[in-house]
């Protein structure tokens, strides 16, 4: 491929997520679990401008244009990795910078590292004309990490598997969260390490259930009935007891939130990142502001939207 034929930027948004629901399975021989999810793509987006240049480079900003602590910059980054895996996929032998935006919270339980590689593999697949399939990227995404075949798809939609086993949910009905990440990130082996001492301690209320994990039939209910009641009836995950044993101050704010108007609260994924179902436009947007006022980050985001694409060249 010729740089004649390269254009001078691309830029891609990609969202974060909330899990809806998330039944986590035994531990596995390999130090895995199988899980069943249904995730919802939301509009907390991270922005990713890739160019042309002679090596893999990458620079992450916070929206105000800070520097984000704790991103590698360096090939632990999954954006470059996503990056190099286009290039070695499409025989391209040029480099490209990526200047990512971060929105959705660092090490938050939002999949915002599985959104930046997203938005990479779409934005070299596009910057430099490689063409190439969906099947083609969603089998890259899926090499890449766990969550990365979700943020390319986006909407909503049931995972098995490691999660990556991926089936859209019906239903297009908009959901309104209040979204809050306060301090600092949890680590997911962490979480789903202490998932399993709590589990071992013969907690009745978290043990895995004998047959393989599967997804409650009300969430899917839910999301094609556009009930934002019912679906607060069926939200669920296996991790949050454990994200809440690392993180006690959870717990507290989960309490709080249901006396301030919300319809139900969860963590997001493995924490420490807190997603708050409303009943509508309105009592999220009084949410985000109490919970705010109370010196918390709060954002109200609404769900579901599409994944991963180029917003402009």
């Amino acid at each position: 491929m010729s740089l004649s034929a390269v254009p001078d930027r691309v830029r891609v948004r990609a969202p974060g997520k909330i899990n809806l629901f998330l039944d986590v399975g035994s531990v596995q021989d390999d130090g895995y679990h199988d899980v069943a999810s249904v995730y919802q793509a939301v509009s907390l987006y991270e922005d990713l401008v890739a160019t042309p240049a002679d090596d893999f480079t990458v620079s992450v900003r916070d929206e105000t244009g800070e520097a984000v602590p704790g991103v590698p910059l360096d090939d632990r980054n999954l954006a470059l990795r996503a990056a190099r895996m286009v290039a070695r996929e499409v025989g391209y032998l040029g480099g490209v910078h990526l200047d990512i935006r971060k929105a959705v919270p660092v090490a938050g339980g939002m999949g915002g590292g599985s959104a930046d590689a997203a938005a990479a593999l779409v934005a070299c697949d596009a910057l430099w004309g490689a063409g190439l399939t969906s099947p083609a990227l969603q089998e890259m995404a899926s090499r890449l990490g766990a969550d990365v075949p979700f943020s390319l798809m986006g909407g909503s939609a049931v995972g098995t598997g490691r999660g990556d086993r991926l089936s859209p949910a019906l239903g297009r009905a908009r959901f309104d969260w209040v979204v809050v990440a306060d301090g600092g990130g949890l680590s997911t082996p962490e979480v789903y390490a202490e998932l399993d001492r709590l589990r071992a301690a013969r907690r009745p209320d978290i043990a895995p259930r004998p047959e393989p994990p599967e997804v409650d039939p009300v969430v899917l209910q839910a999301l094609r009935s556009g009930s934002p009641d019912l679906l607060a009836t069926a939200l669920r995950n296996d991790l949050q007891e454990a994200a809440c044993e690392l993180r006690p101050d959870l717990r507290v704010l989960l309490d709080r939130a249901a006396e301030l108007g919300a319809l139900a609260g969860l963590v997001s994924g493995s924490g420490p990142t807190l997603a708050f179902l409303a009943a509508d436009v309105t009592t999220a947007q009084s949410l985000e502001q109490n919970l705010s006022a109370m010196g918390h980050r709060a954002r109200h985001v609404s769900g579901p939207v599409t994944g991963a694409k180029v917003v402009t060249r």
